[in-house]
């Protein structure tokens, strides 16, 4: 495939793995990057700045191919250290960076003035607009059916994606819902450029998540996530378990609550361990409406594969019933 996506990251196909924390690991990216997309590591999931270097180089030797390093800022009790996070990047050549979250308008115009490539999620069409004024490259929209943060506005990616798409003249990367070829062939025939998935691929080989976390994820269905954090306008979509029910069990009660009341339920190293563990039941388990399309694990190689065989398919048939 070519269009303007693959040319500014250097891939062959127009398929970004979303960088998801605890996830995006040098395995995951390379796998993905080997099959033709776009994998990402996640510049939290490493402990240090350091450890994030050594993490990039590691991803190197598993891939030559092109590959991204994902930087999440969302409000946090603790927040890491971006500017360190950033020099490792440069330093180390990365060349393209998923952007989540708010950016300062001067970490955009570091990136740019070394040549990196700058990919920004974004939940609604005005927070896309403002990226686009402050210099990204591409902007993946989230849709209101996406794992991690939808944000406030509930705008599914039937509207989100041409919206942004009308308003927007730099590229758009359909981002929530999406798991196979039907999803891409339906994001690029709304003007998108390309995908970013998350959940479809942590249901992968190479995934580095516990076998029954990815089972918990086939057998679940679209109507099997939770909204959490809505009283804190911090809205996040997880898989339904005991520890989410625990959550909006505490929202629920008069009078509210605070972030301090659910900050042992939803630490993130309890979801870590979590995931390493199988313990599905023990701490938060990130997960989108698209599990409902799940249901197998394939390798990266074989999903991408037969995701580009699906959209050209589909594509061609939508096109021949005209």
């Amino acid at each position: 495939m070519s269009n303007p996506v693959t040319s500014l990251l250097g891939v062959r196909y127009p398929i970004v793995q979303g960088g998801m924390q605890w996830v995006g690991t040098a395995d995951m990216a390379s796998a993905v990057s080997n099959a033709g997309g776009l994998g990402t590591l996640s510049a939290l999931t490493q402990a240090t700045p350091e450890e994030l270097g050594r993490e990039i180089e590691r991803c190197r030797l598993l891939t030559d191919q092109p590959f991204g390093v994902n930087v999440t800022m969302l409000r946090t009790m603790s927040p890491p250290p971006y500017e360190q996070i950033f020099d490792t990047i440069i330093r180390h050549g990365v060349r393209v960076v998923e952007t989540a979250g708010n950016v300062p308008p001067e970490v955009f115009e570091r990136l740019r003035r070394a040549n990196i490539t700058i990919l920004h999620k974004c939940t609604s069409v005005r927070h896309a607009i403002t990226a686009q004024a402050r210099g990204v490259h591409v902007v993946s929209i989230d849709g209101f059916e996406c794992a991690g943060h939808p944000g406030e506005d509930d705008v599914p990616g039937l509207v989100l994606i041409p919206a942004a798409v009308a308003a927007l003249d730099i590229p758009v990367i359909a981002s929530g819902g999406i798991a196979d070829g039907r999803g891409m062939a339906a994001a690029l025939a709304l003007g998108a450029h390309g995908v970013n998935m998350g959940t479809r691929f942590v249901t992968t080989l190479e995934a580095p998540v516990h076998e029954r976390i990815k089972q918990a994820l086939i057998d679940a269905r679209e109507t099997d996530t939770r909204l959490m954090f809505r009283t804190l306008k911090n809205t996040a979509r997880v898989l339904s378990n005991p520890v989410s029910e625990q959550v909006l069990e505490l929202e629920r009660r008069p009078g509210g609550c605070d972030f301090a009341d659910l900050r042992p339920l939803v630490a993130g190293a309890r979801g870590r361990a979590a995931l390493a563990s199988g313990s599905l039941n023990d701490g938060v388990i990130w997960a989108g409406q698209v599990v409902g399309l799940i249901h197998d694990i394939p390798s990266c190689q074989e999903l991408i594969t037969r995701m580009v065989a699906q959209c050209r398919e589909r594509l061609a048939a939508a096109a021949a019933s005209l």
